[in-house]
């Protein structure tokens, strides 16, 4: 069994960027930016699949950093509409000839502009409203449809040692529930959006948002991706997912070839999860049981499976449980080990094991692998 030794934020980090620590030779360029002055940037020697984008360093913050924490309901959304944004990319924007850089672009001020009501900004891109309008019809015939905005850019190299702004992936958040509230201190109501209305509003918006992009000279020959992301509500715990997107082809003005994005996240076990994906959830079912074998009081396992055009990719478990020493952790890590090995094959499974005290273990076994890594905190 081999050790998995990295703790929680580098995993995090390199999940992310694609790069880890090497003592392997970095490619040093330099990189023109809008200011129009070249700044020495480094390309990482080492990649850690085709599925992650190498990153440049030194590393820049998005220009609108901080917007996604206050506009976005979900730790959950918030994690899935940057990677779900990133996944898409990779349609348009291969991994081995691109390089990710946050957005750099839409500035802060830029964002909160757009995304206000176009009664009170003029570049604002959700409905108007006026004061007399009562809250029940705000609710139904002008809610917030766009809630965030995310930009992504995808650099290129060049043949003179440089690098260069290639494309750009922007992500509209879109609320799937508008709340609100009848009176200022009052209680908060629901109204649920339409997909179909999401649909309309999202095309209509990634319109906009290209033809303004296309104004600013070094935008104008890019390939803009746009993807489209649902929200969750805000006490769900799964994330949301991208289910539309399409392309900007340099020197087009709207959005061409919309396709739809087969994507979604399912809780195990629910009933929706054992009458829609009734194997998997019968799989899970069973892990639980053994769970439940080794700690005969102990309920809580909770399960995300990622399924992309209806078929499992990923199973996440969590579990939470108390545990009175380090030994019985090592013993109850070494037991599921072995149960993942008999019970889950053909798919990637990553099980968490927590305590109030924090991370305690983490397993990790890729799909059709016998071996899974292990690391106990």
């Amino acid at each position: 069994m081999k050790s998995f030794r990295l703790i929680p934020a580098i995993v995090a980090a390199a999940m992310l960027v694609g790069c880890v620590p090497s003592k392997e030779k970095e490619t040093e360029l330099t990189q023109d930016t809008q200011q129009e002055k070249a700044e020495t940037t480094i390309i990482p020697s080492i990649q850690i699949d085709d599925s992650y984008y190498r990153t440049l360093t030194p590393y820049k913050q998005s220009a609108s950093r901080g917007l996604v924490v206050s506009n976005i309901f979900t730790k959950y959304d918030m994690k899935e509409v940057e990677t779900g944004l990133m996944r898409l990319s990779q349609t348009e924007f291969d991994t081995e000839n691109y390089f990710f850089q946050e957005g750099q672009y839409l500035a802060e001020s830029t964002v909160s502009d757009w995304l206000a009501r176009s009664s009170q900004k003029k570049e604002g891109l959700n409905p108007p409203t006026t004061d007399s309008m009562p809250a029940e019809e705000r609710a139904t015939k002008a809610p917030i449809y766009l809630s965030h905005i995310v930009e992504q850019n995808y650099l290129t190299k060049t043949s003179d040692n440089k690098v260069k702004l290639g494309g750009i992936s922007i992500g509209l958040a879109l609320n799937s529930i508008y709340y609100y509230q009848k009176e200022k201190y009052g209680d908060y109501f629901e109204q649920p959006i339409p997909e179909a209305k999401l649909v309309e509003q999202g095309k209509k918006m990634a319109a906009e948002i290209v033809s303004r992009l296309r104004t600013r000279d070094e935008l104008k020959d890019i390939p803009i991706v746009v993807g489209l992301f649902k929200q969750k509500a805000r006490n769900d715990i799964i994330p949301g997912t991208y289910f539309s997107y399409g392309v900007a082809k340099a020197g087009q003005n709207d959005v061409s070839d919309w396709k739809a994005n087969d994507e979604e996240y399912v809780l195990f076990p629910t009933s929706e999860s054992q009458d829609v994906y009734r194997d998997d959830s019968n799989n899970f079912k069973y892990f639980k049981q053994d769970v439940d074998k080794y700690f005969s009081n102990y309920t809580s396992v909770i399960g995300t499976g990622f399924y992309q055009n209806k078929k499992i990719q990923k199973l996440t478990i969590e579990i939470p449980i108390q545990f009175f020493g380090k030994l019985e952790i090592i013993g109850f890590t070494q037991y599921l080990t072995g149960v993942l090995i008999n019970q889950f094959d053909n798919i990637n499974v990553e099980v968490s094991i927590t305590s109030i005290n924090g991370p305690e273990a983490l397993i990790v076994k890729n799909a059709n692998e016998k071996e899974p890594y292990v690391h106990i905190y």
